[in-house]
């Protein structure tokens, strides 16, 4: 709004040196509005997260209950050892090491406690906030000349609300890593932080796919395998010792997500809340597997055909955007996967928070519905209300997705009136 209430920039925003530099002032900003994040979660904090309320004040974590339900309470190693329950950890190797660091951690602190629970909440949310800082400025040096946008990430809404329901923030900040090094042409370093963010979350394969699509798109085949191949070698690196160890705790996460059911968030459980036939579980995978195929087939030929080349930020947030809304499951932190991609794909705020806006919806709409899931006659969310919920973050999630194709079809544009004006000028 600057140029229309105050009139063109003036000097002292184009000076390379200011007295409060933009990667300073973000991460001040970040602290805050981690701060205020942490905050909004203050009552479930003081009431141990006790049902409903842990729903109803929208301050659900699944970070203590973890604490005791995978045995780093008893001080197991995962994967392993378990705890009283039997109970493998069903997280990736990466993950499941940083919680188990926290639990150390929170030994030495719990005596300042009134339960353990609370303890490895709070080292949890101190230690998160390391990644959270690292994907801003990760994302903001991405920016060559204006890190300003990575603002967008600190701001946004979702973050706020949920960056510490789970432990998604440790995979965002190793993929922002990974894309930062790709901008500056380090691609083994790359690799080795997307190694990484597999064996965090192994969300971040998906994304391998859209760095295939572009090379086929540029035919720039070798930067990119090579790439991928330090990619599986840094994520054996890290898994292989784990699954020599004890290879029945390590596969346990790769099991229970592939024999996993229909489940919140999805288009294929908002379709049962409306009272449709269900999808059977046995071709579950099969349709949701399929209908990603098929519009990675789409985004691929559009790449592939479109006159101008798409940026790699553009191409990647299509794919996950593709694999979210096909996906069996969509838990409400998943949003934070999708925000620097969006941030780097398009930084415009109006179309930004309107896609916000849709994943508040749905972000609020999943925590009423649990609060009386199960509960005859409950005074919540009912489960067409939630399915409503659920299609307005996909189409809100669609929404962003075609105002990014909208720019590459707009820069091709741009680009065959350049070439016809060129030759025009020729002739």
């Amino acid at each position: 709004m600057s140029e229309r209430l105050g009139g063109p920039f003036g000097v002292l925003v184009h000076r390379s040196y200011t007295l409060f530099p933009p990667i300073q002032a973000l991460i001040v900003l970040a602290a805050l509005t981690y701060s205020v994040g942490y905050f909004l979660d203050y009552s479930c904090v003081v009431d141990g997260w006790q049902d409903p309320m842990r729903y109803m004040h929208l301050c659900y974590t699944d970070i203590p209950a973890l604490f005791a339900e995978r045995g780093f309470s008893e001080g197991i190693f995962p994967y392993v050892q378990t705890g009283s329950n039997g109970a493998y950890l069903e997280y990736p190797v990466l993950t499941g090491m940083f919680m188990y660091v926290a639990a150390g951690f929170t030994r030495m602190v719990a005596s300042f406690y009134p339960d353990g629970f609370r303890a490895f909440f709070d080292v949890n949310v101190v230690m998160l906030f390391i990644p959270f800082v690292v994907t801003v400025v990760a994302t903001a040096l991405t920016f060559k000349g204006n890190p300003w946008r990575a603002a967008m990430i600190v701001f946004a809404p979702t973050v706020i609300l949920g960056a510490t329901i789970n432990w998604d923030l440790i995979p965002v900040a190793l993929v922002s890593l990974a894309l930062l090094a790709w901008s500056r042409d380090r691609i083994t370093l790359t690799g080795v932080f997307f190694g990484l963010a597999i064996a965090a979350k192994f969300y971040p394969v998906i994304l391998l796919i859209g760095f295939v699509i572009l090379a086929a798109r540029t035919n720039a085949w070798r930067p990119t395998l090579h790439m991928i191949v330090v990619s599986i070698i840094t994520f054996l690196a890290v898994n292989i010792p784990f699954a020599i160890a004890n290879f029945q705790g390590w596969f346990h996460f790769y099991q229970f997500n592939a024999n996993r059911a229909i489940d919140f968030g999805s288009i294929w459980y908002a379709v049962n809340q409306y009272g449709l036939p269900a999808i059977p579980d046995s071709i579950l995978n099969l349709g949701a597997s399929g209908l990603f195929a098929v519009l990675l087939i789409a985004i691929a030929v559009f790449v592939y055909k479109t006159q101008h080349t798409p940026t790699i930020y553009q191409v990647l947030f299509l794919v996950l955007a593709a694999f979210v809304v096909t996906n069996k499951v969509y838990s409400p932190q998943y949003v934070l996967w999708l925000i620097p991609l969006a941030v780097l794909a398009r930084p415009n705020w109006r179309d930004f928070l309107i896609w916000q806006v849709g994943e508040l919806v749905y972000f609020t709409g999943i925590w009423w519905f649990l609060a009386g899931y199960g509960i005859e006659d409950s005074r919540t969310l009912t489960p067409q209300w939630y399915a409503t919920a659920v299609l307005i973050h996909v189409a809100a999630t669609v929404y962003f997705a075609a105002m990014v194709i909208r720019d590459i079809q707009m820069n091709s544009t741009e680009s065959k009136r350049e070439v016809v004006n060129r030759t025009s000028v020729r002739t």
